[in-house]
């Protein structure tokens, strides 16, 4: 009868961190429920979840019962240290019978009164993500079936805590977005413009970015770039290296010259990123265009009465991938009237197992001199995927036929 009892309320303990209802939460909703009962089911006087930071190889307090300044101080502890840093460096439990002040770097917990605690590491795809752990204000030994229930618990704790995280980057990433992409493209005398973009990744941005303005000097400045990766990280080496752009065409016209002077900030402060950036700057009288691309693939030239084609011009090296000799080249192109030029990046033309000379070829039969958001609706209907693996994104700019002409 004794066995049975004890066999039913360990079945409780287990359905209480299993059960399906938690599901149904929203995920600040359902780690608070799973601390909750957790703390419960163990007689525990704390519990709380720190999520690891990648960049910085810290656990950051998450969520909190019974040691909410956890929280509220945006407590830090970096990995290898103390009691939870401990856990997270050796992916192994860490009972503390008798807490002291060498055990820990929190100062909460000693102020807090903590006698006894109990660690575990929380996983996802092999990678340990964080780490939960409980504590008690009297001295106690916690049990093997204590153990199993806290790593259970964990376990469910992880794949919250994984989509707490992504939807933090994501909406840090849409933000982003909003603020780099320009949501309504200039009015411009003598252009017509059009743009997409086209997310390839759940976080809905990466490190594809385009940008056209008008300079001091009356030419129009347009860009087109590519930092390597996706997620927050990207966008945010992205909306560095668009900014530095854009000073830099402040100090010269050269589109040369402003990609040598980027790529030496972004050899400097951005190491380790691969960045790809197209730019062109635009006469005055809108007839000629002076372009020079980093690693880049070529713009697409269509004008009146002759067949598109890629701009021929040298491609230079990316940006940041290492010192390169001398001088960025600029080529200078006529831009006649009714000309539509289309820059764009590789998730639009790039497939797996396909070389990339399909998608180009396709795209240059693709492009016509028409209105820059028919061109757009052309390209990405017949060019661009139905369901991209990489970002997309386009910008076409036409230069106005002028009177009496279509």
């Amino acid at each position: 009868m004794g066995q049975g009892l004890r066999d039913d309320e360990r079945l409780r303990r287990l359905e209480s961190v299993t059960d399906a209802t938690l599901s149904r939460l929203e995920v600040a909703d359902m780690l608070d429920e799973l601390l909750d009962r957790v703390r419960d089911l163990l007689n525990a006087d704390t519990a709380a979840i720190l999520l690891v930071d990648p960049h910085s190889q810290h656990l950051v307090a998450t969520a909190a019962k019974g040691l909410e300044e956890e929280v509220r101080q945006g407590v830090r502890i970096p990995i290898g240290r103390g009691f939870a840093g401990r856990i997270a460096r050796t992916r192994q439990p860490v009972l503390l019978s008798d807490v002291t002040p060498a055990d820990v770097v929190n100062p909460i917990l000693i102020d807090k009164g903590l006698r006894s605690l109990l660690g575990v590491p929380m996983f996802l795809g092999g990678e340990v993500i964080g780490v939960l752990h409980v504590g008690s204000m009297s001295r106690r030994e916690f049990t093997g079936e204590d153990l199993g229930l806290l790593q259970l618990a964990a376990d469910r704790a992880a794949v919250a805590g994984q989509i707490r995280s992504r939807k933090v980057e994501q909406a840090a990433a849409l933000a982003l977005q909003r603020s780099l992409l320009p949501p309504t493209l200039p009015r411009i005398d003598g252009l017509s413009l059009a743009a997409r973009y086209v997310p390839g990744h759940e976080f809905g941005i990466g490190g594809d970015w385009y940008d056209i303005f008008t300079l001091p000097s009356g030419w129009i400045g347009v860009v087109i770039g590519d930092v390597a990766g996706h997620g927050l990280a990207s966008a945010v080496v992205m909306g560095r290296i668009r900014s530095a752009l854009r000073a830099y065409s402040l100090i010269t016209d050269d589109p040369g010259e402003v990609l040598t002077m980027l790529d030496r900030k972004v050899r400097h402060f951005e190491a380790g990123s691969l960045t790809t950036a197209c730019y062109a700057v635009i006469s005055p009288d809108r007839g000629t265009l002076l372009l020079s691309t980093a690693g880049h693939l070529l713009p697409v030239l269509a004008a009146p009465g002759r067949a598109a084609s890629l701009i021929d011009a040298p491609v230079d090296p990316p940006l940041g991938v290492g010192r390169t000799t001398g001088v960025r080249h600029t080529t200078t192109l006529d831009l006649p009237p009714g000309a539509l030029l289309m820059c764009y990046t590789d998730g639009l033309v790039e497939r797996r197992g396909e070389v990339i000379d399909v998608g180009l070829n396709a795209l240059v039969e693709a492009v016509e001199p028409d209105d820059p958001e028919s061109a757009c609706r052309t390209v990405m209907n017949t060019v661009g995927s139905a369901k991209p693996t990489d970002d997309i994104a386009i910008l076409a700019i036409r230069r106005d036929p002028g009177p009496g002409r279509p």
